[in-house]
């Protein structure tokens, strides 16, 4: 006997149907997550414009454009959301499984930025890959790299991540080695975020807290022995120390008293968009490691405060999606996701931290606004590949198969 439904339950069952699809296909990925992305790159493709618009009047720049560093940011930007789409549409276990593999190719990348006539150097530092008129920071990839390998290792080595021979020592040789290709650069900076991502994802995964402890105090002697035995870190630690006194402002804290005296300008609500009087060839570089003084100073403490807002929400989500994912029996994910909350926000807070003043001096930028094709680029495909473990976790809570 064939049973029928009244045609008013009939129609109320389709209509939930229909509200369940529509809400599926909304839920299919998380667009607030894409949506603070856009904005800090759309952000900081005006502050570069804002910060470098003036760089023509210096010799050094004398043949840009000032609309120079405007367009390539832009095209860094375009390349960065293309790569971002394709990062996207690749499996997350396609991506454990090529972790290793990915992580040597970054390794020999750095070991050619030391070769003469294939590296290039810039103001003492030989950091980049030339590729015609465009240049790669192998550093940059190394990052993400790092959050691949060390999740995969953690996850190989589950069983032994309570013991220090089997479980810490070859991520140990790893990083060291790591270490050594970025000093030769010389890349401090680099060194302790890839430092902090290996540490933390180690941690994560369950390392033994008592050996964490003590090889987190073994790093920072590592870290002082290496300040203390170079010469120009031990001055510029110093000049950190005391940038008000006079063979500091005019030495090795001169961009570091243009910054602060850049955030004193603003004060509130800053001068306004393009009032910049720092970036008049005062504050050296604003448009890379120092963007967030002119933002300091353009947009005041206003703008700063929503800038690390979203940066904290980005890191926020980050380990949401990665406790997601652990919860849904997808532990590579989860440490994958975690990795790169680290990566972003370790690397956010060394630039605003040496922006204000509370750190000594590095080359590091601001994820995804400062100036800078390879920052940008693999900016993006990090947070595109969160994206995926999001999209993942939420197939997987609706019964269907990532």
């Amino acid at each position: 006997m064939k049973l029928t439904l009244p045609w008013f339950a009939s129609h109320e069952s389709s209509a939930a149907d229909a509200r369940i699809g529509q809400r599926s296909s909304m839920l299919e990925y998380d667009q607030p997550l894409v949506w603070v992305t856009l904005l800090l790159l759309l952000g900081g493709i005006v502050m570069v414009y804002s910060a470098s618009i003036s760089l023509p009047d210096s010799p050094k720049y004398a043949n840009y454009k000032n609309h120079h560093f405007l367009l390539r940011q832009t095209t860094f930007v375009g390349i960065g959301l293309l790569a971002g789409l394709f990062a996207f549409r690749v499996k997350i276990e396609q991506w454990q499984k090529a972790a290793p593999a990915l992580f040597i190719l970054s390794l020999v990348l750095m070991v050619l930025v030391l070769i003469p006539g294939v590296g290039k150097g810039v103001n003492g530092a030989r950091r980049w890959i030339g590729f015609g008129g465009l240049n790669l920071q192998p550093s940059e990839l190394l990052k993400l790299m790092m959050v691949l390998y060390a999740a995969d290792f953690t996850v190989r080595k589950q069983q032994y991540m309570h013991k220090l021979t089997k479980g810490f020592l070859p991520m140990a040789l790893a990083v060291g080695f790591v270490g050594g290709l970025l000093l030769l650069q010389p890349d401090l900076g680099a060194f302790g975020v890839i430092v902090c991502i290996a540490m933390g994802i180690l941690f994560l995964g369950g390392f033994n807290i008592v050996w964490f402890s003590g090889i987190i105090g073994v790093l920072g002697a590592v870290f002082s022995l290496v300040i203390l035995l170079s010469p120009w870190r031990r001055e510029r630690l110093l000049a950190y120390m005391n940038p008000w006194v006079d063979e500091n402002v005019l030495g090795k804290a001169y961009q570091l008293s243009h910054s602060l005296i850049a955030f004193g300008r603003g004060e509130l609500f800053g001068v306004g968009l393009g009032g910049s009087v720092e970036k008049l060839h005062y504050l050296p570089e604003a448009h890379t490691d120092f963007l967030l003084a002119v933002i300091g100073e353009e947009l005041g403490l206003a703008g700063v405060l929503l800038v690390t807002m979203a940066f904290y929400w980005i890191v926020r989500r980050a380990f949401e999606i990665g406790r997601q994912s652990i919860a849904v029996d997808n532990v590579f994910a989860g440490l994958v996701a975690k990795g790169i909350g680290i990566w972003i926000g370790v690397q956010t807070f060394i630039n605003m931290g040496v922006n204000l003043g509370l750190l000594p001096t590095k080359g590091l930028t601001l994820p995804l606004m400062s100036y800078g094709g390879s920052g940008v680029v693999i900016n993006c495909i990090g947070l595109a590949m969160l994206l995926r473990i999001d999209y993942e976790n939420r197939v997987l809570m609706r019964g269907g198969r990532a």
